[in-house]
């Protein structure tokens, strides 16, 4: 895989994951205000975007597993940063809306 393919899917990662972020944030205030109604709604959003990443991620694991070199670049690294901290952004706010359901 070239390392311009390899960035292609990092830009890929990064836009995904800020998408997931942006709906998880959204509904972290949402919630924060009592507003309960669109949470299923945004938690799905935030998952749909959280699998093609992972999908742009597994794509590249498949192919350094077959042997592929990989020309690594800081571009693919920021998106996998990206990804990472969107995932346990996912499970923290899942978290949260169960406590501020019980405290509302």
């Amino acid at each position: 895989m070239t390392k311009e393919s390899l960035q292609m899917l990092g830009f890929e990662i990064v836009a995904y994951a800020g998408d997931a972020r942006s709906s998880l944030m959204k509904l972290l205030r949402e919630v924060r205000a009592g507003n309960f109604e669109n949470v299923e709604e945004e938690l799905k959003s935030a998952d749909e975007n959280l699998k093609l990443a992972h999908n742009a991620q597994t794509q590249i694991l498949a192919d350094e597993a077959a042997g592929k070199e990989m020309d690594i670049g800081f571009i693919f690294i920021h998106g996998q940063d990206h990804l990472m901290t969107t995932l346990l952004l996912r499970e923290l706010v899942q978290d949260f809306v169960e406590l501020y359901r019980k405290t509302s």
